[in-house]
Parts: structure tokens; C-alpha cells; sequence
């Protein structure tokens, strides 16, 4: 069974010979059709020019019997040895020019006075047998004793010319042809053997070396195109690649945590259960098993925005109606004021992803700030803005956009006691942008805080 390489060979060599084939039979086709064009145009040059000449000599034979010579002084010296003259009168030869003396008339054409028709014949008795003559017959007025002259001239030299041109595109015709479909397959060889590098190189390739890559033609063509196009593709799965094995690392990582309180808990309690405080034990692991069921909910989010394989439900959204619920959720978390300026506003969106970003900015904001929180949300020209803010530590200028990253924290304001994961400002980045918005951390709100801003379109 042939193997990928063998059969893509096959292709390769398919492209070559198809390409060759296509190259031959249209010059083929070409060359016959302008070696018949020629041979056809050259045919009728020759009888052209010897009808001219046959009718040059015809009209000074009818001007010199009209003018009153008699008919044999003017078929003596004629327009040359390969045309001849005869002077008929009611269809009998009264003169003739001395190679055909004594024979019959040349042609059976009988004009009218003033009348001339023309004909082609061979077999005539002068020149060879196989010569062609065009004949002339030019009907006389007012001459007597004779009503007809008979012009014949050869083609013969022409038709020697036809001969030849004939067999030269006999010989030159194939010649050239094969001499093109070799050239052809030549040239589509070394235009397709950067294809064939490029396969190679492709083969090779695998997931535990996509930092290899396929070599450039030199030329600025479409097979450097190509080369360039899978490179960058290349680039983008190795990025991918590179980002999916850190997203795996992470998210094991952050796993271990929990699971590792929730080991020791379990295992303190099985050691001592005569000294282990049951109901300090099960606040404990369920504070653990709580931290757990979000982290793995946010990495299901995460996977279902990766996949971009189920699409968001989108209908009329109150964004009002979201955040005042998340103002009222926080008014209930101790030792937390919250204050809040929101505007009516309808959006086009998800509602349960809409309600996760607000839900995700609310947990962040609550979880950095020493006492106060401050929602705002307002309609400005075309867009939805949502602003809370914090009086926390705030976010530096040089970490606003990478705590957008999955798995990012701050050292001082987002250790993992806090029960962050890192995924939540990230979550809320991805699903603003599903929705056509943006959303950014800047300073300058009510609060000294980490203002987050999102943008949503409302139209």
C-alpha cells in the first residue's frame, strides 16, 4: 500500500505530466491550425498571382486583335515560357503559341463578347503531368475570324513553393511541439520542487516540534506565498500550543491547592478524631470544596470561550437590572459600604454572560477593597459603560493589561488566601469581547482604588 509520501509524489507527478499535456496539446493544436492557415493562404497567393498574369497577358492579346493584328502575330512572343496562348474562332484553334501548335483548345469556356471566366486545370498538353494552369478565356468584339482567347499560365513554381513550406511544417511542427513539452515538463518540474520541499518539511512537523519550519522559496511568487502562509499558520499553533500547555500547567496547579487542604483536613480528622473540632472541620472543607467548585467552573467558561463552538444566546439585556443585583449582593458582605450611580440601560448580549462579567467585577472589587465599593453605569453616545471601583490598593500602570492573563496575581493584593484564581478578570476580558466591547483598569474614579471599565455597544 502506497504510503502518504508515494502518493503525494503521484499528485506531484500527476500536476507535471497533466500540465506538460495541456502545454502540448495547445501548442499542437496552434501550430496545425496556423500550419493549415498558411499552407491554404500560400495556395491561394499562387493561383492568384498566376490568374493576374494570366489575365495581364489575356487583355493585351484582346487589345492587339481589336486593335487589328491577326491572330498569329500576336500569340508570338508571349508573357513567358510557362503561359500559353490560343485564339479560337466557333471553337477551333485559328492560332496558338508554338508549345501547344496542332493541339485542341486548352478549355471548354465559351464567354460572351466582353465576357471573361476563368477556370483551373492540370493535364493540359504542355509541362508536366501533375502541373496546374489557371486559364483565362476572354470573349473578343468585332474581330474576324475570331471570337476567343485562351490565356493558360502555370502554377508550377508556386506550387513548388507550397511543397516545400508543406514539408518543412511537416518536420518542424512535431519538432517544435516535442521540444515544448519537454521544456514545459522541465520548468513545472523546478516550479513544483519547492512544493515538494515544502511537503517534506511538512511531514515532519509534529505537535513535539511545531518550531520547525518550512523553507522559503527565493522568489516572490505564489509558492513563497504559500510557504510564508503555513509559517505564520505554524506560528499560530505553536503559540497555541505553547499557551495551552501553560493553561494545563496552571490549572493543575491551582487544583493542588484545594485539593491538598482538602487531603490534610481529611486527614487530620481520620488521625484524631477524638480531638477534631467536626464543626470547625466541615466550615473548613466546605470553604475548600467552595474555592474548588469556582475555579472549576471558571476553567468550564474558559474552555466553552475557547472552543467557540456554542454560541451565546443574545436577546434585550438590562444591564440596570444585573448590576443592581450585584449592588444589593455586596451590601450584604460585612464591613463593606457600597455606593451606587446607575443609569437605565438596555444592551444586546447573553444574560447569564453579561451577569458573569458584572458578578466577576463585583467579586474583584469586593475582594481588594479595605471598605468601600462604588458601582456606576451610564449610557454615552452609543455605548454602555460600567465602571466599579475600589478603595483598595489599586492595580500599577505597568499591570493593568496583564492582569487581563489567565492565572495572574498580583503579589501583594491577590494571593491565593484571598481565594482568587486568576481567571476572573480574564473570563470577564473574553465575554465583554464576544459582545463587540472592551474593558480596561485605570485610576482616576471616586474611589483611590482599581477603577475597571467596561464598554458594551447598545446598539
Amino acid at each position: 500500500m502506497a504510503g502518504p509520501g508515494a502518493r503525494v509524489r503521484q499528485r506531484l507527478a500527476g500536476v507535471r505530466a497533466r500540465s506538460t499535456a495541456a502545454a502540448v496539446a495547445v501548442v499542437a493544436l496552434a501550430l496545425v491550425a496556423s500550419s493549415i492557415a498558411l499552407i491554404f493562404v500560400l495556395q491561394r497567393s499562387v493561383i492568384s498571382t498566376a490568374d493576374r498574369i494570366a489575365t495581364a497577358r489575356a487583355e493585351e492579346l484582346t487589345a492587339q486583335l481589336e486593335e487589328g493584328f491577326g491572330p498569329e502575330i500576336a500569340v508570338t512572343g508571349g508573357a513567358g515560357d510557362s503561359a500559353v496562348v490560343q485564339v479560337l474562332d466557333a471553337g477551333r484553334v485559328v492560332a496558338a503559341s508554338e508549345d501547344v501548335q496542332g493541339e485542341p483548345p486548352l478549355s471548354s469556356l465559351a464567354p460572351d463578347e466582353g465576357q471573361v471566366l476563368r477556370e483551373t486545370l492540370s493535364n493540359l498538353p504542355v509541362g508536366g503531368d501533375d502541373d496546374r494552369y489557371v486559364v483565362v478565356a476572354t470573349g473578343l468584339s468585332g474581330v474576324a475570324g475570331a471570337d476567343t482567347v485562351l490565356v493558360a499560365q502555370s502554377v508550377g513554381s508556386g506550387a513548388d513553393t507550397v511543397s516545400l513550406a508543406t514539408a518543412l511544417l511537416a518536420v518542424g511542427v512535431p519538432l517544435l511541439v516535442a521540444v515544448v513539452g519537454f521544456a514545459t515538463y522541465v520548468l513545472v518540474g523546478r516550479a513544483l520542487r519547492p512544493v515538494e520541499q515544502i511537503r517534506k518539511r511538512t511531514a515532519l512537523i509534529t505537535g513535539a516540534n511545531l518550531t520547525a519550519r518550512v523553507p522559503v522559496p527565493p522568489a516572490d511568487d505564489e509558492v513563497a506565498r504559500l510557504a510564508e502562509t503555513m509559517n505564520a499558520m505554524l506560528d499560530r499553533l505553536d503559540e497555541s500550543q505553547k499557551s495551552q500547555r501553560r493553561f494545563v500547567s496552571d490549572a493543575s496547579h491551582e487544583l493542588r491547592s484545594p485539593i491538598a487542604a482538602l487531603r490534610a483536613e481529611i486527614d487530620v480528622a481520620a488521625q484524631h478524631p477524638e480531638v477534631t473540632n467536626w464543626a470547625s472541620a466541615t466550615e473548613a472543607l466546605g470553604a475548600e470544596v467552595l474555592r474548588l467548585q469556582r475555579l472549576v467552573d471558571n476553567l468550564l467558561t474558559l474552555a466553552k470561550l475557547d472552543e467557540r463552538g456554542v454560541r451565546s444566546r443574545h436577546g434585550d439585556v438590562d444591564l440596570d437590572d444585573l448590576a443592581q443585583a450585584e449592588v444589593r449582593r455586596l451590601e450584604h458582605i460585612a464591613g463593606l459600604a457600597v455606593t451606587s450611580h446607575i443609569e437605565s440601560v438596555r444592551v444586546a448580549g447573553d444574560p447569564g454572560e453579561l451577569g458573569q462579567v458584572v458578578r466577576n467585577l463585583a467579586d474583584n472589587a469586593a475582594r481588594h477593597a479595605r471598605s468601600r465599593v462604588d458601582v456606576r453605569l451610564r449610557r454615552t453616545g452609543r455605548d454602555a459603560v460600567l465602571e466599579i471601583t475600589d478603595d483598595g490598593p489599586g492595580i500599577p500602570a505597568a499591570e493593568r493589561e496583564r492582569v487581563f492573563n489567565r492565572f495572574v496575581r498580583l503579589d501583594d493584593s491577590r494571593a491565593r488566601s484571598s481565594g482568587g484564581s486568576g481567571l476572573g478578570l480574564s473570563i470577564v476580558r473574553e465575554l465583554v469581547e464576544a459582545h463587540g466591547g472592551d474593558v480596561h483598569v485605570d485610576a482616576g474614579g471616586p474611589l483611590p482604588g482599581a477603577r475597571v471599565v467596561v464598554r458594551l455597544p447598545v446598539e
